[in-house]
């Protein structure tokens, strides 16, 4: 049964990885990791509309999936199996105007899936718990549950055990975009082979903390500018310039300078700019930022719109 409103509109915000440890090889094949997730204001745009049919997906941008890989169908999944209906999704139609490109380590693909689950279960009317919701997002991905809250976190494990952090002054993030991607695959593949390392001693006994060497290094930067010289480039060009910090962020290929003033931010832009890099221009967000770009709108009927809880 669809809602009275039968279009719902919802932002993804985007997320840097302030810093990332990647500590070894777990037994069960993943990477015991230790990071810092910050959100940032660049957002995709997501349009969810009542329409009969088969459950589809539109996107803007071409190197967007729009089939069952798109956490945007795998999130139409679980939430159509939690309102107690078989078989498919169906009967609505999402379109993403995309503004966090694609393999670039801004968990563009990670955000659109929560803000699916935020917009389904509203569309659908499906009341799911807090805790339902988190398990929901933790089956879609590692970096999914930091998308429910946002603001800046650790997360430890494989990223999904999370720590909320106090809320950082604001700063202005220059965002530069390769005219290559890399895939999380690609980059962990990469560290593996570089660092020779097996296995990880267990270290579930052990206290969850990001050391000092965490306050603005990505382990994974090293190997993938030894295949992509053009990252280590860019990271020194903008420290060059004034960035306070400036690193790979995630599995790349973006790379990003933070500035305390938007002023010297727009003119770094403009110069990489000139130099024919494609240039984006944000700020960090915090919880409670992060918590009114993500909320859903009713597009049409009832203008009170009643949030579920865990999807607020």
């Amino acid at each position: 049964m669809v809602a009275e409103w039968a279009t719902v509109r919802v932002k993804a915000p985007a997320k840097i990885n302030l810093a990332l440890q990647v500590l070894g090889v777990r037994p069960d094949g993943y990477h015991e990791l230790r990071t810092v997730f910050q959100s940032i204001a660049l957002a995709d745009t997501l349009t969810f509309r009542a329409e009969p049919g088969p459950f589809r997906i539109a996107c803007d941008d071409a190197a967007c999936p729009t089939d069952a890989t798109n956490l945007v169908w795998r999130a139409a999944a679980r939430v159509w199996t939690a309102a107690g209906r078989r078989g498919a999704p169906r009967d609505v139609s999402v379109k993403i105007v995309k503004r966090i490109p694609v393999q670039a380590g801004l968990g563009g693909g990670s955000a659109d899936g929560v803000a699916a689950l935020r917009a389904l279960a509203v569309l659908w009317r499906v009341n799911l718990t807090t805790r339902r919701v988190r398990r929901i997002a933790a089956t879609l991905g590692a970096d999914v549950p930091f998308f429910l809250d946002g603001g800046t976190a650790i997360g430890v494990g494989r990223g999904d055990v999370l720590m909320a952090q106090p809320d950082r002054p604001r700063a202005s993030v220059v965002i530069v975009i390769p005219r290559f991607g890399v895939s999380t695959r690609e980059a962990f593949g990469w560290w593996d082979e570089d660092a020779s390392l097996a296995t990880l001693p267990d270290q579930r006994d052990k206290p969850h903390r990001v050391d000092d060497r965490c306050g603005g290094v990505n382990d994974l930067e090293a190997p993938v500018a030894a295949r992509h010289p053009a990252i280590a480039r860019l990271v020194r060009a903008l420290r060059r310039r004034g960035a306070r910090q400036a690193a790979m962020s995630g599995s790349g290929s973006a790379v990003f300078g933070l500035f305390d003033r938007r002023t010297d931010a727009d003119q770094v832009a403009r110069r990489l700019a000139a130099r024919g890099w494609r240039v984006l221009v944000t700020s960090t967000v915090n919880r409670s930022g992060y918590a009114r770009l993500a909320r859903p709108t009713c597009l049409r009927g009832p203008r009170d719109l009643p949030m579920k809880e865990g999807i607020v």
